[in-house]
């Protein structure tokens, strides 16, 4: 699923003050990547909005890296297509 890491990474740069360098798996949202809890409610948006997928607080609240968003919306994106 390497369109998810894709955009990602784009939903990233479009909303945050980075490069692309700076957008790589281990990048955590605020504390390298710089992002304010606005900057994030408008990612996790996008990115619900992109997928059609739902996320609720509590696992908002566990995505702080590139990767842990990739992993969720990879994951949620095969539940919604009933081959988890």
């Amino acid at each position: 699923m390497q369109d998810v890491e894709a955009k990602v990474k784009e939903v990233l740069l479009e909303i945050l003050d980075i490069t692309a360098q700076e957008v790589v798996p281990p990048a955590r949202f605020v504390d390298d990547l710089q992002a304010t809890s606005i900057d994030l409610v408008e990612i996790v948006a996008v990115l619900q909005n992109t997928f059609d997928v739902d996320i609720d607080e509590a696992q908002v609240a566990r995505l702080r890296t590139v990767q842990d968003a990739v992993d969720f919306f990879q994951a949620a994106i095969a539940a919604k297509r009933g081959t988890s």
